[in-house]
């Protein structure tokens, strides 16, 4: 189980959290100056969300991840550390892809890859903690949510 009382323990989740709420910050870099603008001229399809929910929604499942990786870290796993590094590189060039450069077309191909990265990271971890793996379900579940939006807004425009 975790070990909260552990120092060591307690500044591994600070800092999985940290470095994932960094990448969601990298993201809304180009995101945020996007919204207002470039975005809002964009036709969107009747279930878009409303733009003041993808900020709580990201930022808990950010957190979320980076629970996630506290436990896998704990353990040790080098290729499963690796699947997750790339799948949180891919995350924040969605972003990139789509609001920095206003190509919601290079965004869809690249949402592809992320959410097979995520799939593989999920199957990862769950060899080495359950928790870990259900832990990133929410994410798998929101970029699935995620891709299907961006291929409409591609269709839509």
């Amino acid at each position: 189980m975790i070990k909260f009382l552990n120092f060591k323990t307690t500044v591994r989740f600070i800092v999985s959290i940290f470095v994932c709420l960094a990448a969601g910050l990298v993201g809304s870099i180009f995101t945020t100056p996007a919204i207002p603008g470039w975005y809002a001229t964009l036709q969107k399809p009747s279930f878009s969300p409303p733009n003041f929910l993808f900020a709580p929604v990201w930022t808990t499942l950010y957190i979320l991840m980076g629970i996630s990786l506290a436990l896998i870290l704990n353990k040790k796993n080098k290729t499963a550390i690796i699947f997750f590094v790339v799948q949180l590189v891919l995350n924040s060039l969605w972003s990139i892809l789509f609001f920095g450069l206003k190509s919601p077309k290079l965004a869809f191909v690249e949402i592809i890859f992320l959410w097979l990265a995520i799939l593989i990271t999920i199957l990862k971890f769950f060899k080495i903690s359950k928790l870990a793996g259900w832990l990133f379900v929410p994410y798998l579940l929101w970029v699935s949510f995620a891709s299907f939006l961006n291929l409409t807004i591609v269709r839509l425009n």
